[in-house]
């Protein structure tokens, strides 16, 4: 796990690759690898690379980056893990390849070599790379199929520049700040940026599944290798008993940790109180991981609440002989930390604040790996929106083809709502947006609806931005490709490909890598995906108690049973006490999320702090 960049002068009119540039850009992500560094520059100036680096596989100096094939022809710079690189090493020896280290980015060198861009399908693993082919003049840059691993990139006519994080690119200094309003619009509507946007105009993010090939003509399309809604589609219904189908589960979620424990440093687990988390450190004591540590976060706000993850956590942790670390956090360290939390977050988003303390409490145990359960509940069916969606799709499907009726009662339930009429913000667009997929996850998924944006950005830039981002094509477009879905595999590709991908698993890794810790994500991983039963009959079977059955002993009833509460914090609270206003019973997430998304925009990215 690390931090990459790189630069490519693909015309033969383009400066040489600026130096200073490169280390500019390496400095700007060095929380990302504080194991070591390093810059490559070719011969005649127009490729370099930069590299930060976390040492988790092959801790010697031969795992060091950027590296070289021994002919010079191929370099890397490498992010991520492959937990398949063993197989595949032994496949390749096995060819005629020779390796003088014990690394997975070896691996990926001698694997482009025999099998060029096609090597991606043979990835099990988290990874974003930019590899040089000396013979080709070719430049591959290349995401994990689920988009795990971060890779952001920008071309300005005659030059390529690449890197883990965005603001890495605008640190080199040579890339524009003009600001994106497709990009900003998409965060005031889900939270997260959606790809391929960013905040920034200049700036994208290579989408996850693709490759992209830079030649002297410069780069083309990103080639997709990897759909969500495809591999789905695909998934094989064996017609297997409901017992059949609950092994089926056991032995991939089985398969997967074995995999993902990979590493030469101790793996530790993020635990909550959850089934998921939960169900990780089960199985990893399962398959004889001994001295496990598992950390737990707490919020002192929280504390002798249903809302507390410590009690339950504990108990899971002592009934499969885990080490718990138990890390409390108050609103003084938070206010303290917020400078930093939204220097280190790469683009705007209301989540990744749990993330970036248990994080935190990690790097202050010594922890450089740790598994998380991110990602089950898109798997099994875990979100409310796996009923509500549907539902409405089905219920208003029919008023949904009246023309005109959903904008007049939009508008006219809008006008009774500010003259006192009492409804959550959303209620005035269920006609309108509820009777079809896309338009009902938004209702779903949205922090702002696009008919409130005026209220809170400049109207011209939320023309433009809903103009170019097109929400609704959007989140369409997910599950536009493949075979037929049904109801359950539809919303696993919309919370896969949008929420998960967009949010999640990029607050995952700039919070993680802010600490120097590796998130590891079992349940995010198309082999896993693959060896599951299809959506229908994890649908029926109750997956989420299956995933609670794979351990031995089982999770215990106190947790299998709570009531599903969400990965809180009282942030919201927080923002409002700080503003001055009065202090609410409970906890309303609506607004809570509203407040947190114009203070991020506010403190992060509307003023000079985006830099």
């Amino acid at each position: 796990m690390c931090g990459i960049a790189g630069i490519h002068a693909y015309l033969d009119v383009a400066p040489r690759v600026d130096r200073g540039e490169l280390v500019r850009m390496n400095e700007r992500m060095v929380a990302r690898g504080p194991d070591g560094s390093g810059l490559w520059l070719a011969d005649d100036g127009r490729t370099g690379f930069g590299h930060l680096r976390l040492a988790i596989i092959d801790l010697s100096e031969g795992g060091a980056q950027p590296m070289h094939t021994n002919d010079g022809r191929l370099t890397i710079t490498f992010n991520g893990e492959i937990y398949n690189y063993r197989e595949l090493r032994t496949e390749l020896q096995a060819r005629g390849r020779t390796f003088r280290s014990g690394s997975d980015t070896e691996v990926l060198l001698q694997l482009y070599a025999e099998y060029g861009t096609a090597m991606v399908a043979r990835l099990r693993g988290m990874f974003a790379f930019g590899i040089w082919d000396a013979d080709r003049r070719t430049l591959l840059l290349a995401r994990d199929p689920l988009g795990i691993k971060p890779l952001y990139w920008a071309d300005d006519g005659w030059t390529v520049r690449f890197a883990s994080q965005a603001k890495a690119l605008l640190a080199g200094g040579a890339v524009s700040r003009d600001p994106d309003p497709a990009g900003i619009v998409g965060f005031h509507l889900f939270g997260s940026v959606p790809e391929p946007f960013t905040v920034w105009r200049g700036i994208q993010s290579l989408p996850a599944g693709t490759t992209l090939t830079v030649d002297a003509a410069g780069p083309g399309l990103p080639q997709r290798y990897y759909d969500v809604a495809t591999a789905l589609a695909e998934r094989a219904n064996t017609g297997a008993t409901e017992p059949d189908s609950r092994r089926r589960v056991a032995a991939a979620v089985r398969e997967s940790v074995r995999y993902h424990l990979e590493a030469d440093v101790p793996v530790a687990v993020f635990l909550s109180a959850g089934i998921d988390s939960g169900a990780l450190l089960g199985t990893m004591a399962g398959l004889g991981v001994g001295d496990i540590t598992a950390v737990t976060l707490g919020f002192q706000e929280f504390q002798g609440l249903p809302l507390d993850e410590a009690p339950l956590a504990a108990e899971v942790a002592a009934r499969y002989g885990a080490r718990h670390i138990v890390r409390t956090v108050d609103r003084a360290e938070f206010e303290r930390d917020l400078p930093a939390l939204l220097d280190a977050m790469d683009l705007p988003t209301v989540d990744g604040i749990n993330t970036w303390f248990v994080a935190k409490a990690a790097h202050e145990a010594g922890i450089k790996v740790a598994l998380s359960g991110l990602g089950a509940d898109e798997c099994f069916g875990g979100y409310p929106s796996f009923s509500d969606v549907p539902r409405s799709v089905h219920w208003l499907r029919s008023v949904s083809w009246i023309p005109g009726l959903g904008a007049l009662a939009r508008r006219a339930l809008t006008g009774a709502m500010s003259a006192g009429l009492r409804l959550h913000p959303k209620a005035a667009g269920v006609l309108q947006y509820g009777g079809d997929w896309a338009g009902a996850y938004l209702l779903r998924r949205s922090v702002y609806m696009p008919w409130e944006l005026d209220e809170v950005l400049d109207p011209a830039l939320v023309e433009d931005g809903l103009r170019r981002l097109a929400p609704l094509s959007h989140i369409a477009a997910a599950i536009r490709t493949g075979g037929p879905l049904g109801d359950f595999d539809r919303v696993a590709t919309l919370e896969t490909s949008l929420y998960m991908r967009n949010q999640l698993l990029r607050d995952s890794d700039w919070a993680g890598m802010s600490h120097g810790v590796e998130i590891r994500v079992p349940f995010v991983d198309p082999f896993f995906l693959a060896a599951l039963p299809p959506g229908p009959v994890l649908a029926a079977m109750n997956a989420k108690d299956a995933i609670a059955e794979v351990p031995e002993p089982p999770l215990p009833d106190s947790v299998r049973h709570r009531r599903k509460t969400g990965f809180s914090t009282p942030v919201g609270r927080w923002l409002r006490e700080a503003s001055g206003a009065p202090r609410q019973q409970g906890i309303d997430l609506s607004a809570a999320s509203r407040a947190w998304a114009l203070d991020v925009w506010r403190a992060g990215w509307a003023g000079p702090a985006a830099a």
